[in-house]
């Protein structure tokens, strides 16, 4: 299976960077293709709402990372969103890169594709992350897209709390079971 990875953390090594690691170590461990795409190390604007994608065969008046993240995205059968919690939703990068999935939405809508979303949030109540989770089903269910799983890793500040916990296990055995 061809999985897309999109991180979004400008933390190279915090918590989600644990969650990444683990993830694509289990789906390689099961064989999948892993692409991995670092949102917050690309060189991405937002999109303009322009609609020159519209009237030139999807392809976007900007010039930037996302041409390389395309042709991954619609070769994709699993799309996995690694995030952040911040104030209560998925971080900029991410946003920022789903946003411009806009190019493409006709060809990534409705077919089938798997996806998954994996967060860590420093706060560890349940109200502070459901938002985000609430935000990701909206765009599944937007995108008629199959969801495959959802972690969100509470109460995980810093890289050293996660690794205290199951979580790094947990991100693991999604990757490793993900068919």
């Amino acid at each position: 299976m061809k999985v897309t990875v999109i991180t979004s953390s400008p933390r190279k090594r915090g918590t989600t960077s644990v969650l990444v690691e683990e993830f694509i170590r289990g789906a390689k461990e099961a064989g999948h293709d892993i692409f991995r795409f670092d949102a917050a190390f690309e060189k991405l604007a937002p999109c303009m709402a322009c609609n020159f994608c519209r009237t030139n065969n999807a392809q976007c008046a900007q010039k930037d990372s996302m041409e390389k993240l395309n042709p991954e995205l619609l070769g994709a059968d699993c799309i996995v969103f690694i995030t952040p919690l911040y104030y209560f939703g998925m971080s900029a990068q991410l946003k920022l890169t789903m946003d411009r999935f806009y190019a493409n939405s006709p060809a990534l809508k409705g077919n089938g594709k798997k996806t998954m979303l994996l967060a860590a949030a420093h706060d560890d109540e349940d109200w502070a992350i459901q938002p985000l989770a609430d935000h990701y089903k909206t765009i599944v269910r937007y995108m008629n897209w199959d969801d495959r799983g959802i972690l969100l890793a509470t109460g995980c500040g810093s890289r050293s709390d996660i690794e205290k916990t199951d979580f790094p296990a947990r991100a693991f055995k999604m990757g490793k079971d993900l068919t």
